[in-house]
């Protein structure tokens, strides 16, 4: 007969500890979970799931083929530059990656304070300013009469993630010309990809 208690169940580690659930998901276990997420959540197949795209609001436009590869790009570059534009002006950023990262930004717990050199501050201040007038000018010429401005829908699905499969075609427009304006002013020619 053997004593004691019945041993339980479950992967253990080297030294005989039972594996808590959960705490050890391994990368495929982590990446099959996102797709069967992006599955359900998009109706995507199992192989369009994969689309790095689909990991943000502009990345689905791009793969629902309302904007294109190089108003992706702009997107991109204009989403980074508005990043360092926070942060050289001292603010925290947008999404925070956690509750202890947003402490931390808000100076709860001993927040290092970055020291930028000044010609980097001047230099993304100005490309900041730059990009942001030619929104500006893309607002006074857009092609469609109704919608919202471009410089406001570019901002919102770009820095806070809107999401806009739901909008209207001339919001979807008035979106496609302020990122075509983005990709005149950084440069990004057609055969550029993604």
């Amino acid at each position: 007969m053997v004593r004691g208690r019945k041993r339980k169940a479950g992967r253990r580690h080297p030294c005989g500890k039972l594996v808590r659930p959960g705490k050890a998901e391994t990368l495929r276990e982590v990446t099959a979970t996102v797709l069967e997420a992006r599955q359900r959540q998009y109706g995507v197949s199992a192989r369009q799931a994969k689309d790095e795209r689909l990991g943000s609001a502009i990345g689905r436009l791009a793969f629902a083929g309302k904007i294109t590869p190089e108003q992706l790009a702009a997107a991109e570059l204009y989403g980074d530059l508005m990043a360092r534009n926070r942060a050289v002006m001292g603010l925290p950023p947008l999404h925070p990656h956690s509750a202890g990262g947003l402490l931390l930004d808000e100076g709860i717990f001993g927040r290092s304070v970055t020291e930028y050199d000044p010609d980097y501050v001047a230099k993304i201040r100005k490309r900041a300013t730059a990009t942001i007038l030619m929104l500006r000018t893309a607002d006074s010429d857009a092609v469609a009469a109704t919608g919202r401005r471009p410089s406001v829908l570019v901002h919102a699905v770009v820095c806070y993630e809107a999401d806009a499969s739901a909008w209207g075609d001339a919001d979807v427009r008035n979106l496609g010309h302020g990122l075509e304006a983005l990709v005149s002013l950084f440069g990004i020619r057609a055969s550029c990809k993604i």
